[in-house]
């Protein structure tokens, strides 16, 4: 069966779905496929930590600039796909001080909202913290739900003429003439789709769709543990304010408390190790935090691989690259209709979203302005209604498998 869409989005994690919404939002014909369910990627694999910004905010400053203008976006759109749990940066005896000013003072430049606890002060919000803590600076961090964010965006996108095809690995693709005119589809699909223009929102395989057309995306994946345990006594997330190291974010879910992370770099992002050091040492880390987590049950334990893009830092240690997003005009390798979106972060997903489907909208020629930072997502206020999307587009990843079985 051989089908026409204006443009096929490869990818269904957030940043595909939000292509695909934005772009049906502004009358384009849109097709998304995933291989394995809506978020089964990166998305769905994550702590599910609504970024402040701050963590960046020393380092990054235009990465902390996209996360707090998108973190107050989603809390006005978003609804049940979050949680507005606030955050606490906790410098411990052992932590440098003048790490803490710098990002106190990084926070305050940007203009994220920031609160500064004495050592009570903290222990009051977080009775269980440890008693090592020094002090604390609180920060607009919260919870996200990538599962319930990925199928509303899908439905939206469906609900304005857009398809989804969440088992449709794309197995190949023909070039004629410097464009892909055809673009064959697998798993419960099975059939041709001949786009106009083609989006690569694969995220950490972003490189291995690209190498179908014939043009390379220098991915450098890093993968990172996440260790679920049975502790329902956490409000903020926790983050042990020093330079950024495994084991140093504690996110808070409805019965649990997610301890992460790690960061090794992998060559495959469906083929790496799962070593038992980094559970062991996320949770040792993350103890000198939050005391009692050393011995809370653990619920589970998942992997997730960063879609980093770094063409000139591909080797040795990852943390350093950036976590800001590149979108990509494959005109310049010789294959015109196609567009690569790589990096970023699960927070900033609508704005790379947007910035995508204005570079694509502009090469079709659509004038159309975009709607999404302002319109809210569908069901956004029913959990029970998220949670039926989520089933509808197999979207469960294992992030908030706790908060979508309840």
């Amino acid at each position: 069966m051989i089908e026409s869409t204006t443009v096929l989005v490869v990818g269904g994690g957030a940043t595909g779905t939000g292509i695909a919404r934005d772009l049906s939002l502004r009358g384009v014909d849109v097709t998304l496929v995933d291989r394995d369910g809506l978020s089964s990627g990166t998305s769905g694999r994550s702590h599910g930590l609504l970024h402040s910004g701050a963590r960046y905010a020393e380092s990054d400053r235009v990465g902390a600039e996209e996360c707090i203008e998108e973190n107050t976006v989603l809390r006005s759109i978003a609804g049940e796909c979050i949680r507005d749990t606030g955050g606490l940066f906790v410098q411990l005896e052992e932590d440098d001080p003048e790490y803490f000013e710098e990002k106190r003072a990084a926070c305050e430049a940007i203009g994220i909202e920031t609160a500064l606890l004495d050592a009570d002060e903290a222990r009051e919000r977080v009775p269980d913290l440890t008693p090592d803590v020094e002090r604390a600076m609180w920060v607009p961090d919260g919870a996200i739900y990538p599962s319930r964010l990925g199928a509303a965006n899908a439905a939206d996108a469906e609900e304005h003429g857009g398809t989804i095809y969440p088992h449709a690995p794309l197995e190949a693709v023909s070039v004629v003439d410097g464009r892909i005119t055809e673009a064959t589809l697998g798993g419960t699909v099975e059939r041709t789709i001949e786009p106009e223009h083609v989006v690569n929102a694969a995220g950490a395989w972003a490189g291995q769709v690209a190498a179908l057309a014939g043009v390379e995306v220098t991915m450098a994946p890093s993968r990172g543990v996440m260790v679920s345990v049975a502790y329902d006594e956490l409000d903020p997330v926790l983050n042990r304010c020093r330079d950024p190291a495994d084991g140093d974010i504690v996110v808070p879910h409805a019965d649990e408390a997610v301890l992460g992370t790690t960061s090794v770099p992998v060559s495959d992002p469906d083929d790496y190790e799962k070593a038992a050091w980094e559970v062991e040492t996320s949770i040792e880390e993350c103890a000198k935090l939050l005391p009692p987590v050393a011995d809370a049950p653990t619920v589970r334990e998942w992997w997730g691989v960063r879609p980093l893009y770094a063409p000139d830092e591909a080797e040795g240690d990852r943390r350093g690259i950036s976590r800001g997003y590149f979108v990509l005009d494959h005109a310049d390798d010789g294959v015109e209709n196609v567009t690569s979106i790589v990096g970023g972060k699960l927070t900033t997903y609508r704005q790379m979203a947007e910035t995508t489907a204005d570079h694509v909208c502009e090469s079709l020629g659509v004038d159309a302005d975009c709607e999404t930072a302002t319109r809210k997502l569908p069901g956004a206020d029913d959990a029970d209604r998220l949670d039926e999307l989520v089933d509808r587009y197999d979207g469960q990843g294992p992030t908030d498998k706790d908060v979508i079985a309840q």
